[in-house]
């Protein structure tokens, strides 16, 4: 009988050397965690474990598979025409099967981001459209505001400039949670807006356009500031953006005289908090400026992948009157756009971003074999 079966699901190698380390590992740090060992030391490897041991699960999960389907091949290759019968039958079930852990298998040892668990510094900023792109700026903060909501982080505005329609022209805030930063980094681009804006009596549709900038949060480690490249300036907190204005110097503007980046920072009534608000911000943003800078080295290997970070790349367009949002970069296209502005739908081009991010880097992984 010829093996149809095996024609349909080959046989998908795994490196199963690192499988095998991958096994240990996990058997070492659960090991490790059973004995009386220093607090920090326990919260490292319980982190560590918690993060191999779904890939450990499903290499388990595999081996088992591709025992049982050895057991199959044995019944097989048996006189019985009967036992023959049963084994290729339920054999292209388990290979399904194994295959598709195989496939998770591969995707979990991807190398990660190194940024990818860490906190997020969003910046928005309003385009070309006038008072309509600040609306849509603040259209867009709600929308990630409400996501990080559905995905349990928070979010907290740190700064704003309030447009004269509403919106804003800049807002700034930090997302706090658990691999936002490996959710919201192909957010990165230019989001365009086709709708007819409240002002517009006689019903023509306009386009506006804001910038999104997704800063992974640096920490004192990823970026070395020198005190004497430094210039800060304390000023009184009002105007746009100032959501108080008072007698004190509480706002603070940090200059890093190198790079030209500049930072303002006046959300709070203290000089204090305003000031480590504004050294976070500005880590950020040299840290971003240094990946930016490795990356723009591979320009040419990444231009065809998702996710370059590209401020000036058009991203994705949300079409009021169709009802539709397009991201431009994978030929995605969704009518949904009430519930992709309400936060609840994005999770899904989030989602397609990703498998395709993924994709190309397993395809990467393959032709470097």
């Amino acid at each position: 009988m010829p093996d149809i079966a095996q024609e349909h699901f080959p046989v998908t190698t795994l490196p199963e050397a690192k499988l095998d380390a991958l096994l240990a590992r996990h058997a070492m740090v659960e090991a490790e965690l059973a004995r009386q060992i220093a607090p920090e030391t326990f919260v490292k490897l319980s982190r560590e474990l918690a993060e191999i041991t779904p890939v450990v699960d499903r290499v388990k999960a595999y081996r088992a598979v591709d025992a049982e389907i050895a057991g199959l091949d044995s019944m097989i290759a048996d006189p019985d025409p009967e036992m023959r019968a049963i084994a290729a039958a339920e054999k292209p079930e388990l290979e399904a099967r194994r295959e598709a852990l195989a496939h998770e298998i591969r995707l979990a040892l991807i190398p990660k981001d190194a940024m990818d668990e860490r906190n997020v510094m969003l910046e928005i900023r309003a385009g070309t459209g006038g008072d309509e792109a600040a609306l849509f700026a603040g259209d867009l903060l709600r929308m990630y505001e409400r996501y990080a909501a559905t995905q349990g982080w928070q979010a907290e505005l740190i700064s704003a400039s309030d447009g004269p329609m509403g919106g804003y022209k800049e807002a700034i805030a930090e997302i706090r949670g658990r691999g936002a930063f490996a959710k919201l980094k192909f957010e990165s681009g230019v989001h365009r807006v086709q709708r007819v804006p409240a002002t517009e009596g006689s019903g023509r549709i306009h386009t506006s356009a804001a910038t999104v900038a997704v800063l992974p949060e640096a920490e004192d480690v990823d970026v070395a500031i020198n005190d004497t490249d430094l210039r800060i300036d304390t000023m009184r907190s009002g105007g746009a953006g100032g959501q108080h204005v008072n007698k004190t110097e509480s706002a603070v503007r940090v200059t890093h005289i190198p790079s030209g980046i500049v930072v303002v920072m006046q959300e709070e009534r203290s000089q204090h908090r305003n000031r480590a608000k504004a050294m976070a911000l500005l880590r950020a943003k040299l840290y971003d400026a240094e990946r930016s800078k490795r990356d723009a080295e591979r320009a040419a290997e990444r231009r065809g992948q998702v996710g370059s970070g590209d401020r000036s790349e058009r991203i994705r367009t949300y079409n009021f009157p169709q009802g539709r949002v397009t991201d431009h970069r994978i030929n995605l296209t969704l009518y949904k756009l009430p519930q992709v502005i309400e936060g609840e739908a994005l999770g899904e081009i989030i989602d397609a971003l990703t498998t395709e991010h993924q994709a190309a880097l397993l395809a990467a992984e393959s032709g470097s074999a």
